[in-house]
This record gives C-alpha cells, sequence and structure tokens, in this order.
C-alpha cells in the first residue's frame, strides 16, 4: 500500500524542489496522496506546481501562524494536525517551513510515529546573531531532538529522521570524498586544509530589506540559516572521507566575519540605487536614516568564517567557509520578481579547495552564469552546460607513479548512475535523489544503514553553525568574537549511542 506524505509548508522552495520530488514518487508508485499545510496568507486552500508530467495541485489546510519563538505547536494547531492524520492517513512528514519553527513541527510527527524528511538547516532561533544564549541554543534543540528521535525509535522502531542536505547525493561530492578515502588510506594523511565559497547573487534593494521577508534577515539571522548550511554539513562530511587515517577531530574554533544589510546600506545606499533604477525615489518610502534604524540587530547577509579543527591541542583541518547573498546577480529590473526563491536574479557560484597534506589538491567549482528561472532558449549548469560545473584533481604521481598528476572531470564524467538512473551534477538532481531515498525507505525498499542524511550524523553540521552564530552573537556584545566547541555528543548521548551500537 503506497504511503501517503504530508508536506509543513509550501512555499517556493517546496513548490520547487518537494513537490514535482513527490510527484515523480506518485508515477513510481512510492507515494500515494500528498496534502500540505501552511499558515493563512502564504498560501491558498489549493496550490499549483509544475511537475514532470505537466501542472499539478495539492490540498492545503490552513492554519493560523504563531510566534517562531514558541517551542511547541499551539493547541489550535496541534489539533489540526492530529485531525489531518487520521484524515488523511498521513505515513510521513516533509517539514519545508521557515527553520526557526522546524522544531516543534518534528517533534509533533516524532510523537506520532511518523517519519520526517527534515529541510535544513535543523534549527534556528530568532537573534541568534545578536544573543549568544540563541546562538547556543540552536546546538541545544539538536542535543534535544537526538533525545526525542531516540525515544520516538524505542516506542517504533520504523521511524526514521532525514534531513534534506542534497550535497550528500550530489555526484561531485561523492567522486571528492571518495578521492580523499583512497588517498588517507594510501598515505595516512587526513584534509589539512579546505576552502568553501557559496555566492546565491541576490540583489535585494534597500526597501526590499524591510518589506520582504522571504529569506530576510528580520529575524536576526540570515545567510547562514538560509543557505549557509549546506556548508556546514558538506565541510565535516567530505573531511570525514579520510577517516581511515585514525585523525578526527574533537573540537572546532570558528571565528566570523560578517556584513548586515546596514552594512550593505553603506556600499549601496539610497541615493546609489536612486542613480541605478529610474522610479526608485516613487517607490522607496524609506529615507537612508530609516532604514539603518530599521535594520539594527538584522541577521547576516554575508558572512566569512575561519575554521581550525583540532584534536586535542594539535590542529588538524584549517579551513573557510565564506558565504554571500550580496554576489554577482542577473537582476536588471526594479520590480522583484515573483519567484523570489529562484528568480530576481539570483544567481549561484560555487567552489571549494581541499587540500590533503602534500598528496593531494581538489578544486570544485559549480557556476552560474544566469538565473535559475530564465527565459526559453536560455542554458545554464541547471540544464546540463558542462562548461560550468568540473572538478579538478591533482596528485603527488612523484610519490606514487600510479597516480595521474592531473585530471579535470567535466559534467559527463561525474554524472554518476545509482537502480539504473542517470544522477547529474546538479542541485536539482541531488535534490530529487534525497527524497527518492526517503521514499524508498517508508516503503521498506532501502534499509536505514543505506540512508545519506539521517538526523543523527549531523552534529558536526549543527556544531558549525551553533559556532558561526556564537561568534557573531559574541561580537555583538562585544565578547571575544571567538567560539570553541566540542565535536563530540555529550557524555549521556554517547553512553545512548554505544548502548545502540551493542544491541
Amino acid at each position: 500500500m503506497t504511503k501517503n506524505v504530508l508536506v509543513i509548508g509550501v512555499g517556493p522552495h517546496a513548490r520547487r524542489s518537494h513537490l514535482p520530488a513527490l510527484a515523480a514518487g506518485q508515477s513510481a508508485g512510492l507515494v500515494g496522496a500528498v496534502c500540505g499545510v501552511d499558515i493563512v496568507g502564504a498560501a491558498d486552500a489549493l496550490v499549483p506546481y509544475d511537475a514532470d508530467d505537466g501542472p499539478r495541485s495539492i490540498p492545503v489546510t490552513l492554519i493560523e501562524a504563531f510566534d517562531s519563538r514558541a517551542r511547541a505547536l499551539p493547541d489550535a494547531v496541534r489539533r489540526t494536525l492530529d485531525a489531518l492524520v487520521v484524515r488523511r492517513r498521513i505515513a510521513a512528514v516533509v517539514v519545508a517551513t521557515e527553520p526557526a519553527v522546524h522544531m516543534p513541527y518534528t517533534h509533533w510527527a516524532l510523537e506520532h510515529g511518523l517519519s520526517v524528511l527534515l529541510d535544513k538547516p535543523l534549527s534556528v532561533r530568532a537573534d541568534a546573531s545578536t544573543d549568544p544564549a540563541q546562538a547556543a541554543a540552536i546546538l541545544t534543540d539538536y542535543d534535544e531532538l537526538i533525545t526525542r528521535y531516540e525515544h520516538a525509535r524505542r516506542r517504533h522502531p520504523g521511524v526514521l529522521v532525514s534531513v534534506m542536505s542534497q550535497r550528500r547525493y550530489h555526484p561531485a561530492f561523492w567522486r571528492m570524498r571518495n578521492l580523499i578515502h583512497e588517498v588517507a588510506d594510501r598515505t595516512g594523511c587526513p584534509v589539512t586544509s579546505v576552502q568553501a565559497f557559496h555566492s546565491d547573487g541576490q540583489w535585494r534593494l534597500p526597501d526590499e530589506l524591510i518589506d520582504l521577508d522571504y529569506h530576510g534577515y528580520d529575524q536576526g539571522y540570515g545567510k547562514c540559516a538560509h543557505s549557509g548550511y549546506h556548508f556546514f554539513d558538506i565541510v565535516p562530511w567530505l573531511i570525514e572521507g579520510a577517516a581511515s587515517s585514525g585523525k578526527t577531530a574533537d573540537s572546532v574554533e570558528v571565528h566570523a566575519h560578517i556584513a548586515r544589510p546596514a552594512d550593505f546600506l553603506h556600499q549601496l545606499g539610497v541615493g546609489d540605487h536612486e542613480q541605478l533604477f529610474t522610479g526608485f525615489t516613487a517607490r522607496n518610502p524609506y529615507s537612508a536614516g530609516e532604514l539603518d534604524r530599521l535594520t539594527h540587530g538584522f541577521g547576516e547577509t554575508d558572512a566569512f568564517l575561519s575554521l581550525e579543527f583540532r584534536n586535542g591541542p594539535r590542529t588538524l583541518t584549517l579551513g573557510s567557509i565564506n558565504l554571500v547573498h550580496t554576489g554577482f546577480s542577473q537582476r536588471g529590473t526594479l520590480a522583484p520578481a515573483a519567484a523570489l526563491y529562484k528568480g530576481n536574479g539570483r544567481v549561484r557560484q560555487e567552489t571549494l579547495i581541499l587540500q590533503q597534506g602534500p598528496f593531494q589538491a581538489l578544486h570544485f567549482q559549480s557556476l552560474q552564469t544566469l538565473p535559475g528561472s530564465q527565459p526559453p532558449g536560455h542554458s545554464s549548469y541547471e540544464v546540463g552546460g558542462d562548461k560550468h560545473v568540473e572538478l579538478h584533481v591533482f596528485r603527488n604521481d612523484r610519490h606514487v607513479p600510479g597516480w595521474k598528476a592531473y585530471q579535470r572531470l567535466g559534467f559527463e564524467a561525474l554524472t554518476g548512475s545509482e537502480d539504473d538512473q542517470p544522477v547529474t551534477p546538479t542541485q536539482q538532481s541531488s535534490r530529487r535523489r534525497a527524497v527518492q531515498e526517503f521514499l524508498e525507505y517508508i516503503n521498506g525498499k532501502r534499509d536505514r544503514a543505506q540512508m545519506r542524511s539521517e538526523v543523527t550524523g549531523h552534529r558536526p553540521a549543527v556544531t558549525l553553525m551553533t559556532g558561526a552564530y556564537l561568534s557573531m552573537a559574541n561580537r555583538w556584545t562585544a565578547a571575544a568574537p571567538t567560539a570553541e566547541l566540542s565535536l563530540r555528543p555529550p557524555a549521556t548521548a554517547r553512553s545512548r549511542v554505544l548502548a545502540e551500537a551493542a544491541l
């Protein structure tokens, strides 16, 4: 019997990624009915989206918005969801809401024994970039989730929480991890340095910093909680590829330098935008002084993070994760596009450089030149132009003569195959694979051990995100701007993991 799925949060991201993937699951016989939940004003009772076979729609139950600081669902929301589970015979849940409310929905699902595909980041707290207590609570949220997850698994052994971190499914990242493992096995050398860069290519005009709240900054967090989690996850995941060296980090130090909307308004202010866009003066209701006051305490637009992974007192891996919203864009109009998620001129550019001591260097590039939503007839990386995605592999063939000194792997060389299906080196293909894996699990076609992104493997990522926000908040409060955190689980959680492993 196929499983019915509830999607909580049917915003632009879900309509572009989750819903088409679930529709593909329906075509493959892995999904029965799909229905949605969203807050009043954010969606209609019937939400349209584009699937592979043409336009579709799903019914949506509307609920009242609640304070994102709430740690549990309001009684009225809980009753609505409880009734929906019974009426629609729901077997699994996709949580794709604003991340500040991920935890209440996930806790509710676990209480019902419902498996969850959880969007990233796992959680974030309002004012995380200005309040150290709220920053630290991001990691506390994770540890509480793991405790609840273990409790739910005792009552419902098949329940699963999988995190939508699609780079773990991307064939280029798997190729890099395998290359790292191969060199570690041969040499005993861990990853010694890593540099990650990601730009959203997002250009928000001064008044839009206030008036457009989708992926906004007004809750006291920003880029690190938007797309930044992918890099908090993938950097330690790649480093773990060298675990066979026996050299693993047990702590990390994080130091953040950030720009906030007020800084962006100093880079390109009201006067600049009046010169750049005809009609901006008539549209913009805010003076420079008002914008400065209204954006006080807003979250980060850009974040440059310095990392030091340590084993005891010794440095094991140096790193940087540099995340920007205000990078190269293809926006050219005053009016914002309706499709804010991938429209509005947003262009993604991403690079990753890893060094494995004197033995190997990996340089990965994924570069868009045009927006994700573009006119017919245009092409970009998203539709397979191989000049936009490539991996360069350098190896010390003087030390190991059998190695190749240099290889360039382009789009076709990085395209993989799973279950006789091609997996292309694009984010969209990787998202599809993440959803498909989850659907295969809830249908009994995949074991827990085969899951690539179970929530229990995300503590390093959550630790890095916590460290980033702690550093920001410490700087805001004039405290020491460096955060040092353990990469080990708390003693009680560690003992539970060891006990479970012994079963």
